[in-house]
């Protein structure tokens, strides 16, 4: 038991920050009459729309993500996102600023989402779980909640960079900030504040007394996202402001990347129910 207590503590800020990975990929399902969606921001629209378009058709990029907890130094991963056939991403995460030493020697750890679940590249352990077990799984349930997680496991494209532009349009306040360089690109810059109850099926995965996203972020009434969408019509950078988190992820090689598959069950251990009782441990 003191082995699965401590494995679960080593995880815990590595589950919020690819938790947090995840829901800069979030999207709203709620449906709004054309009064409510539109407004004196039409041509804003218009390029988003342009910018949904093309990243929904190609499919996947390599990205760069930092996220910022405001506790602890930023978590930042570097990989693949794939939306084309169900959401999936296969990054390289900061081993030392995910607090994940206890569970790999390596700098960094490679971590999946597939199929609405998390995998960690981690070295086997004499006992527990993951006794000779070289990856540790954990169901998106424990990190989002069972209703939360079902928004981020099944249809394709559920929790992609598109769903998360296609929000833009309930957006209850929207800017252009005008032209900025990225990355050395000129980008043109938009801001958005969408609602809670425009979230519709994520919302729970913000405000369920279960999800340990919830419980990270502080819950969060609204989200405020900025664009930068390069002359392509391709976004070169999104970042999302959500209770006490902010994650940042920058864009490159739009499309022909690699499969994501889940690593062979033989190979792994799963800890989603440590995790769960440590979550509702840690709520009282």
């Amino acid at each position: 038991m003191k082995l699965k207590c401590t494995v679960a503590g080593a995880a815990w800020v590595g589950l919020t920050a690819v938790a947090l990975a995840a829901t800069t990929a979030c999207g709203a399902d709620g449906a709004r009459t054309a009064a409510e969606a539109v407004d004196k921001a039409d041509t804003i629209m218009a390029a988003l729309s342009r910018a949904t378009d093309r990243t929904e058709e190609l499919g996947s990029a390599r990205i760069d993500m930092t996220t910022e907890l405001g506790t602890a130094a930023p978590v930042s991963m570097e990989g693949t996102y794939s939306w084309g056939d169900g959401y999936a991403f296969d990054v390289e995460m900061d081993t030392e600023a995910a607090q994940m030493q206890q569970l790999t020697d390596a700098p960094t750890i490679r971590t999946l989402f597939v199929d609405g679940a998390y995998y960690y590249d981690v070295d086997p352990q004499p006992s527990g779980p993951l006794k000779g077990k070289e990856w540790m799984k954990v169901d998106g349930s424990a990190v989002f909640g069972e209703q939360g997680a079902e928004a981020f496991s099944g249809g394709a494209g559920a929790g992609s960079p598109t769903a998360s532009m296609k929000s833009l349009k309930y957006a209850s306040d929207v800017e252009d900030l005008g032209e900025e360089k990225v990355g050395g690109k000129s980008t043109a810059h938009y801001r958005a504040v969408v609602d809670s109850e425009d979230l519709g099926r994520f919302k729970d995965a913000y405000s369920s007394e279960e999800s340990l996203l919830n419980s990270v972020v502080g819950g969060t009434d609204s989200i405020t996202m900025d664009v930068w969408v390069g002359s392509d019509d391709l976004p070169v950078r999104m970042r999302q402001v959500m209770g006490n988190a902010t994650v940042t992820m920058d864009f490159a090689e739009f499309g022909a990347t690699k499969e994501i598959q889940a690593p062979p069950a033989a190979q792994t251990g799963d800890l989603t129910e440590v995790l769960k009782r440590a979550t509702a441990e840690q709520q009282g």
